[in-house]
């Protein structure tokens, strides 16, 4: 097995080791699948996936962090992958873990999957997308579409980007306009219409969070 540099991460042999030990069980894709769900908001696999909010995830086993073309990665991902770090079940495992404690700097909001067996068991579902990619074809995506609508006539308009730059001053106040993430997610390279239709739900309180001034 190639060496993979991951001490240019910063972490903590122990925790690697654990997430290693843990990656040794093959899983249950099946249940993987369900596990995916916490996933699927922003990212896709499967038949037709594409990068939305986060990149799809076919044949993300043997592949470099921020290897996949197209996509517009955060700088400490980019800077793993070009230190070496590949996604593997035991790197993958410790990412999904804690993704901020991972790489520091990450755009990646989600908090994380705590329960070493529901890793285990979603490592073993997207191991199917990388391992047998002749499946994927026939494979169902797993990335559903969101729960709310906007009305097309909405989506349709052409929005005015110098009032657009004025109205994101109350956002830009806690999110970073480059991308970054302290504590608070990432909005930057979002599709558009995905952006518009979660901005609508929080307004329309069908969608919860922390978002205070999207009104």
């Amino acid at each position: 097995m190639r060496k993979r540099r991951v001490l240019a991460l910063g972490m903590v042999a122990g925790h690697l080791a654990f997430a290693a030990n843990a990656a040794e069980d093959i899983g249950d894709a099946e249940a993987g699948k369900a596990v995916f769900t916490q996933c699927n908001g922003c990212h896709q696999v499967g038949a037709g996936a594409q990068n939305e909010i986060g990149p799809h995830l076919n044949g993300v086993f043997g592949r470099n962090a921020a290897g996949l073309d197209g996509f517009e990665y955060s700088k400490s991902l980019v800077r793993a992958g070009n230190s070496g770090l590949e996604w593997h079940a035991d790197t993958l495992s410790a990412y999904i873990e804690n993704p901020r404690a991972f790489a520091s700097g990450t755009r990646m909001s989600f908090p994380g999957i705590k329960d070493a067996e529901d890793r285990v068991n979603v490592i073993a579902y997207l191991r199917i997308f990388s391992d047998n990619p002749r499946d994927i074809p026939e494979a169902d995506p797993t990335a559903k579409g969101t729960d709310h609508s906007v009305d097309p006539e909405i989506l349709a308009i052409q929005g005015d980007p110098e009032y657009g730059a004025y109205l994101s001053s109350e956002c830009t106040t806690c999110h970073q306009i480059e991308g970054g993430d302290e504590g608070i997610p990432s909005i930057i390279y979002w599709p558009e219409e995905v952006f518009v239709v979660a901005m609508h739900a929080y307004k329309e309180k069908k969608k919860n969070g922390a978002i205070r001034s999207c009104r």
